[in-house]
């Protein structure tokens, strides 16, 4: 792996310096854009809007747009706004855990410790995994300041980048039930969501509609035609809830027995 951000790690007055590697991939089937004519290429192509013609890219440059021009800015700009956060990932304070909402993640990234931080790393490591905290910084990666997380996974420090709180949308705009809900029914809920808790294990789920749409493409080469059973969903009637939860804690009852 080729690390993407080298920097150091700090909390208190203890030093780390670390290597970020991304700690996800894209995974999925590439399709190519084609004209629908003669299925060639379409390709993308950077364009000067005032001659026409096509601009390489050593000669693009980043501008913010002031009064009727345009501040153009260079590498070193960026570096000047903050220099400390562009090199320091500085641990402000830590949280527990289950204090920071799902919603918020974004993007994991491996930290590696660099020659001679072995010690120091492993220390931040064993304390975050005892303690089951996470530490919160703030840093700048790719000319952009992020919100994160540092915490562990199996034995490797991770970093969480989460969203800021003006990225997140308020739910309240949407239009959301206020329909009641008996306790009878509640807890018949939480006896089907019981029945159906087990330990979490993401090697058990796979990319079925990646291998679905792969088996498409095969048989579409092959001249087969792929039959696909339709299903249609509908709303459980209120009238029907209780009978529905308890038909479902019945079919999971004849599974496990």
């Amino acid at each position: 792996m080729r690390s993407i951000w080298n920097g150091s790690i700090s909390f208190g007055l203890v030093s780390i310096p670390i290597k970020l590697y991304s700690g996800s991939e894209q995974r999925g089937i590439e399709l190519d854009m084609l004209d629908k004519h003669d299925n060639a290429h379409i390709r993308y192509k950077r364009i000067n809007e005032n001659t026409g013609k096509e601009v390489v890219w050593d000669d693009i440059v980043k501008g913010f747009k002031k009064d009727e021009g345009y501040v153009i800015l260079e590498d070193e700009d960026y570096e000047k706004a903050n220099f400390k956060k562009s090199r320091t990932i500085d641990i402000e304070s830590f949280v527990e855990s289950d204090e920071v909402a799902d919603v918020l993640y974004k993007k994991p990234y491996f930290v590696e410790p660099q020659k001679d931080a072995g010690k120091s790393y492993n220390l931040l490591r064993d304390a975050l995994k005892k303690t089951g905290k996470l530490g919160v910084a703030t840093f700048v990666m790719r000319q952009r300041e992020n919100l994160c997380l540092v915490g562990v996974y199996q034995d490797a420090l991770v970093l969480h980048i989460i969203r800021f709180a003006h990225e997140l949308r308020d739910p309240q705009k949407m239009k959301l039930p206020d329909t009641k809900v008996s306790k009878k029914e509640v807890d018949m809920a939480i006896s089907l969501i019981d029945q159906y808790t087990e330990k979490f294990d993401f090697k058990k789920y796979k990319d079925v509609y990646s291998d679905e749409l792969m088996k498409i493409i095969n048989d579409k080469a092959a001249g087969k035609e792929t039959k696909v059973k339709k299903t249609k969903s509908t709303p459980t009637a209120a009238k029907d809830l209780m009978a529905k939860l308890k038909a479902s804690l019945d079919k999971k009852k004849k599974k496990v027995a």
